[in-house]
């Protein structure tokens, strides 16, 4: 049943049922009482452990930015959520930060509020019993000048701006609870000057236009991580096309570059086509570019809207093979990490490993460069990477308030590598079962490391439990199946992979 034709009351005790180990058990040691002072609070995950919060499920969110033409003032804004209490709460903590508070309303009763580290800590007029549905509404700004010590949140762009909010910068735009353990339905609406168009996540549901601003509203309809949200503004051209199936794609361009990165644009539909060959349908009711004019160093699987940098497409010294193999790589997201999304950031391997993958197999198929080749480089580096960033299921924490810290090669060829040895153990053909098993089974939902063991051990009839503990966790690289000659790098002197 998809979920649009859920009632809210259902869509919950579904959202619930997905819910991992980990956030029952953070309810049960990390809640307080009402006299115990205000802390940040956590669902225990072991890379973030003060992201997300115990005793609620949000279903869905309604977000409202009001811009006013500079990309260096605070917005004002509105986060209303819904929800179901998991468990008996005095207090409700919300993760947020760089933003003022000036109300907070509990199913339309003022409650008191305060801060603790970087969570916003509610007091409801009355305590809310277990079960019980809650509206949270926040009046607050939201402010795109980040401080020195953080990545992400609101990216400023040249004409406006956009949204990075992986891993942990959702809250820095808007209240909510931070973490891809939960889910849920999100409308956004953005008011801005006439000058300038809003896109958002999912598809269009209104626009209005009082005096000289109008109003733009999006909604999702498949559930998805505060992470991959995002918001665009700027003076900006939306481009439509279809994809497979009659699919709608939009592009969002600055005005000014429309024919210039039109050649590239025009090949999001065969990429969509070529992934559904290798994984099935497409999991969302849209997809396309967001080019930003901005300098970010990445590019964002930000769900429905990629985020990339307009400089990937104008750069001469760039191969179109390596431009296009990147296009995939965030396409690819849209299954493995979007719509399977990680059950915490411990799994970010399942995420960019898959991505990295495709890419790699795209860049093979369409332009010769042989993944075997990609993958014996990356064998030879891959006790280097293991020892700088951890293995590729247990990555290293990152520096405080720097998100990008987990975004090493470990999680990306390293991980890549970990499927390519078990595409050697379990035969091409299961291989490629499991991968459309995957992500029909965990569709719209959370999945862990310990979900991709099982269901590869059960599709191939095979007992992997000694595979994925070497591959995942092992200090380091295990032996390349069918590749007994590939040897890992002799570090240098300083102790680097040569």
């Amino acid at each position: 049943m998809p979920l649009t034709a859920l009632t809210p009351r259902v869509r919950a005790a579904s959202s619930r049922r997905l819910k991992s180990v980990l956030l029952a058990s953070a309810v049960s040691v990390c809640l307080v009482a009402a006299s115990a002072p205000p802390a940040p609070l956590g669902v225990g995950d072991r890379l973030f452990p003060h992201l997300g919060n115990p005793g609620y499920d949000v279903a869905s969110y309604d977000l409202a930015f009001t811009y006013s033409g500079s990309n260096s003032k605070p917005l004002k804004a509105v986060t209303t959520i819904d929800g179901w209490t998991t468990a008996a709460l005095d207090r409700i903590n919300l993760d947020f930060a760089h933003g003022e508070v000036e109300s907070v309303e509990v199913d339309g009763e003022p409650a008191a509020f305060t801060t603790a580290g970087e969570d916003l800590v509610i007091t409801p007029a009355d305590p809310l019993p277990r079960g019980d549905w809650m509206r949270v509404t926040v009046r607050h700004t939201s402010d795109p000048v980040s401080s020195a010590d953080r990545d992400g949140g609101w990216v400023r762009t040249s004409d406006g701006l956009a949204m990075a909010n992986q891993a942990d910068a959702a809250h820095l735009v808007f209240p909510c609870n931070d973490h891809p353990s939960d889910k849920a339905m999100f409308t956004i609406r953005v008011t801005a000057p006439d000058a300038y168009t809003a896109v958002a996540n999912g598809l269009p549901a209104g626009v209005a236009r009082a005096g000289a601003t109008t109003t733009w509203t999006y909604r999702t309809r498949h559930p998805m991580a505060t992470e991959l949200a995002q918001v665009s503004i700027g003076r900006s051209t939306v481009l439509h096309r279809e994809g497979p199936r009659g699919l709608p794609v939009r592009d969002v361009v600055p005005t000014r570059d429309r024919a210039l990165l039109e050649p590239w644009l025009k090949k999001t539909p065969a990429q969509i086509t070529w992934m559904e060959d290798k994984v099935g349908p497409y999991p969302f009711e849209t997809y396309g570019l967001l080019m930003a004019d901005a300098t970010t160093g990445f590019e964002l699987e930000t769900q429905t809207l990629s985020l990339f940098e307009r400089h990937l497409f104008t750069e001469p010294a760039y191969p179109a093979w390596y431009v296009e193999s990147i296009m995939v790589h965030e396409l690819a997201h849209q299954w493995f990490g979007d719509s399977v999304s990680p059950r915490t950031w411990s799994d970010l391997w399942l995420n960019e490993g898959h991505a990295t993958w495709y890419e790699a197999l795209y860049a093979e198929e369409k332009e010769g460069r042989t993944l075997q080749a990609r993958m014996k480089a990356a064998y030879a580096a891959s006790d280097g990477w293991r020892a700088d960033g951890g293995p590729p299921g247990a990555p290293e924490p990152p520096a405080p308030g720097q998100k990008i810290g987990i975004f090493r090669p470990n999680v990306y060829d390293g991980a890549a590598l970990v499927l390519y040895a078990l595409r050697q153990e379990i035969g091409t053909r299961a291989f490629e079962r499991l991968e459309r098993a995957w992500v029909r089974d965990h569709r719209d939902s959370t999945a862990s490391t310990a979900d991709f063991r099982r269901l590869a051990a059960q599709i191939s009839g095979r007992d992997l439990t000694d595979f994925f503990t070497d591959w995942l966790y092992g200090e380091k690289t295990p032996p390349m199946p069918g590749h007994p000659e590939w040897k890992p790098a002799a570090p240098s002197s300083d102790g680097a992979p040569q």
